[in-house]
């Protein structure tokens, strides 16, 4: 029986651990995909530079790891919370192993992310709770609907019976407040069109956000840009893409204004991550959209029930920008992360990339 021939890279590109090799001078000299998307960049930026680059100064010991090559000692170190100089956080098991690659020595790093599991678990129960409140509102807003439009329709009849303007003011008020709960009972429910899918260079359409930011002279807030161009275009629906956008830098701007933040400023960064799961979905290829700003964090109290409609911690918040801005993403098979502590909010949109050559249009 014949032994099959496997490309031994393509293999490592398979694997969930991230692997990064580094010479002696501590430069990168390898990573496969997991470690890219590691790093949320790819090997071209990687390959060549010094570990040390890529991480905030105390986070990684440069001395060990010299020190490890030097007497050929391996080591492993659990639960190590790695923060890298775009400020994210990850924790991860990490193993350094001496190897020997074309006669010189080299270290290889293994390192498994141990917040995964988590965050699929966690985005698990989040859609499971976004689903059963979306099902719950449904119920509801078909029990207020119908009496509602009763109620309407009887001010109307009774308006048409009425000589009395000061009594017909009352009747007007009825059927207005009837059609402002309508409208808010709309809202809970949100979207519910299907996206309308079309091509669309993606940065052009955080612009044009952008520009209605900039246009809103009432804050003074800093909004600082870090896109990757290497993103190709996205098949999205790009106002509901937007919409999604808008809703959560309303929301940062918000946060920023009433905790009067010093300096205040909101950072719109885009990246490319590889072979993620999203919805149970093996994607290789996601642009990743970050929202971050530096304001006070979100409260503990609504972390867990945070995309829940009407769940705010503003003075003046409705509580449905976020529920909308997820409903929106998962219309395109996408999910939003947050993670957030004093100074440091951020909010990531994942948006599956599809291949042009594999759709139809």
């Amino acid at each position: 029986m014949q032994t099959p021939h496997f490309n031994h890279e393509s293999l490592l590109n398979f694997m969930n651990t991230a692997l990064v090799m580094v010479n002696r001078h501590l430069c990168i000299v390898f990573v496969n995909q997991a470690g890219e998307a590691l790093f949320e960049t790819g090997s071209k930026h990687l390959v060549g530079h010094p570990l040390a680059d890529f991480f905030m100064p105390d986070s990684i010991d440069v001395n060990r790891l010299k020190a490890a090559m030097r007497r050929g000692e391996d080591f492993t170190e659990n639960e190590l919370e790695l923060r890298f100089r775009d400020d994210r956080g990850v924790m991860a098991d990490l193993t350094v192993t001496n190897v020997q690659f074309n006669e010189q020595s080299h270290l290889l790093f293994e390192l498994r992310r141990i917040d995964r599991q988590s965050r699929i678990s966690r985005e698990n129960m989040q859609n499971a709770q976004h689903f059963a409140a979306r099902e719950l509102i449904r119920g509801l807003a078909h029990e207020i609907k119908n009496p509602l439009g009763g109620i309407r329709g009887a001010a109307q009849l009774l308006e048409k019976e009425l000589n009395d303007n000061e009594l017909c003011e009352f009747t007007q008020m009825i059927v207005e407040q009837s059609d402002r709960l309508r409208n808010l009972v709309d809202r809970l429910l949100g979207p519910n069109a299907l996206p309308r899918l079309t091509w669309c260079n993606l940065h052009q359409a955080l612009e044009k956000v952008r520009s209605l930011m900039k246009m809103d002279a009432e804050h003074a807030i800093t909004i600082v840009r870090d896109y990757d161009p290497s993103i190709p275009d996205v098949r999205v629906d790009q106002e509901m893409i937007q919409q999604a956008v808008l809703n959560i830098l309303k929301n940062s701007i918000q946060a920023l204004s009433e905790a009067h933040t010093a300096a205040p400023q909101i950072k719109l960064i885009t990246r490319i991550g590889r072979q993620l799961t999203i919805q149970g979905k093996r994607h290789p290829l996601v642009a990743k959209i970050h929202i971050i700003d530096n304001g006070p964090g979100i409260p503990n109290a609504i972390r867990d029930t945070l995309f829940y409609p009407m769940v705010s911690s503003k003075q003046s918040g409705s509580g449905l920008g976020l529920s909308i801005a997820q409903t929106l993403i998962n219309h395109h098979g996408g999910r939003i992360d947050v993670e957030s502590r004093v100074g440091h909010t951020a909010f990531t949109l994942y948006l599956p990339i599809d291949r042009k050559e594999l759709t139809h249009e």
